[in-house]
């Protein structure tokens, strides 16, 4: 593990779950995490928001933590990362966008490199087209973007991961422990 280095790729209004308990977990086992935003530069922050499930029709929203970015996205290299982890909340609405963040994706896919998304992220995942034959997990708003990009959405429990070769897949926050700890596997941890 020594020297292994994770890419997290993350936005304004990331889920705050998603991202601090990841970041803090894996760096807690030696991992190095490089938590990294398109636009923004290591030292800036980025908004995070906590989802909660209240009963309402989708989940609400509420402000979070701020979180501070350690490396800027336009200088990394994606060829110098063992794994990427991808938090959900809205932040991936907006990364899918990005074309940079596509061909980053594209490459841990390429080079069959530990992926993981939780709630939200997947939609980066299917807009990078590498969800093709795949089956795999998220929020369950997100089941008809797997679909149509050619995976298949896999119903889990809130709590629990799927795991798909080099992919392990999470519905939302309260699937942490299982999505870190299928990721940790893939890492040979």
């Amino acid at each position: 593990m020594a020297g292994k280095k994770i890419l997290m790729l993350v936005g304004d209004f990331v889920e705050d779950y998603e991202a601090m308990v990841p970041f803090q977990a894996l760096a807690m086992v030696g991992y190095t995490v490089h938590a990294v935003c398109p636009g923004k530069k290591a030292g800036e922050n980025v908004r995070t928001a906590v989802h909660d499930f209240e009963g309402d029709q989708t989940y609400s929203e509420k402000p979070g933590h701020y979180f501070a970015l350690n490396a800027t996205f336009e200088v990394i290299e994606p060829q110098d990362y063992d794994a990427l982890l991808i938090p959900g909340g809205r932040a991936p609405e907006y990364l899918r966008l990005n074309p940079a963040v596509l061909a980053c994706v594209r490459h841990f896919f390429a080079t069959n490199k530990p992926v993981a998304a939780i709630c939200h992220g997947p939609q980066v995942l299917a807009a990078a087209g590498v969800l093709k034959g795949r089956t795999c997990n998220a929020y369950p708003a997100i089941g008809p973007d797997i679909a149509l990009c050619g995976g298949t959405y896999v119903e889990v429990p809130m709590d629990a991961a799927h795991t798909d070769r080099n992919l392990v897949t999470a519905p939302g926050w309260p699937a942490q422990a299982a999505l870190l700890r299928s990721f940790l596997k893939l890492l040979g941890t």
